[in-house]
This record gives structure tokens, sequence and C-alpha cells, in this order.
């Protein structure tokens, strides 16, 4: 069976950039929650059907937990936020997940660099 190809292509990555700009800003200017520091959005993820949106953020500061429950618990504050400024038939429901890759790249620096260490005592 043949798929037919939607017309525009890519309209899910430019979606998916346009939520991005928006929360990043509505997060900044308009959410009060106290516990939702500095938080920075990474990558969004919307499915097919724009019904799901799985937004990947980071920390400069505090506790991942606490962030990612207000997040989450301000998902439908934020998605009327979306609503208002995105001109798409159906706003994507709002996952929050703490992205950890920023950690794992720093542990897996400082694991070369004992590693290059080490070699560097053996010559």
């Amino acid at each position: 069976m043949v798929r037919k190809k939607s017309s525009t292509p890519n309209r899910g990555f430019r979606v998916a950039d346009q939520i991005q700009r928006d929360l990043t800003e509505l997060i900044a200017r308009e959410l009060k929650d106290p516990r939702v520091g500095m938080v920075t959005i990474q990558a969004v993820e919307v499915t097919p059907d724009y019904a799901h949106a799985k937004v990947f953020f980071s920390l400069l500061v505090g506790d991942p937990v606490q962030t990612g429950e207000g997040l989450n618990q301000a998902a439908g504050f934020l998605r009327a936020g979306l609503f208002k400024r995105l001109h798409i038939h159906t706003v994507p429901t709002l996952h929050f997940v703490f992205d950890q890759t920023t950690e794992r790249a720093a542990d897996m620096n400082a694991l070369i660099a004992k590693a290059v260490a080490s070699r560097a005592v053996e010559d």
C-alpha cells in the first residue's frame, strides 16, 4: 500500500521548533511557580497527530524532580498559552521530561580526562 506524502514536508519538526521557542518564553515570563527555576528547553518531540509533545528540559540550578512536577502541573496553563500563540488545529498535551544529556556528557568528559591523565603518568 502506498502512503500519501504530506503536503508540507517536515511540518512536525517546524511545529516542534515553534513549540520550543514559545514554551521558553512562556516559562520565563508568565510561569510563577517557585519550583520552576532557570529551565532550558532542550528539545520537543511531537507525535505525528500532534496530540502529545514530549518536552525535554535541563536545569542550571535546582532539583529536577521538583521542577518536573512543577512543569507537569503547569502543563495545562502552558498549553493554553500555546493555543493563543500557535495557529494549528490541535495543540498537543505537554509531557515534561528531565534531559540528562548534559550530565552524561560531563561524566564522559571526566572519564576521558582521567584516562588521558593515567596514560600520561604511565608514559
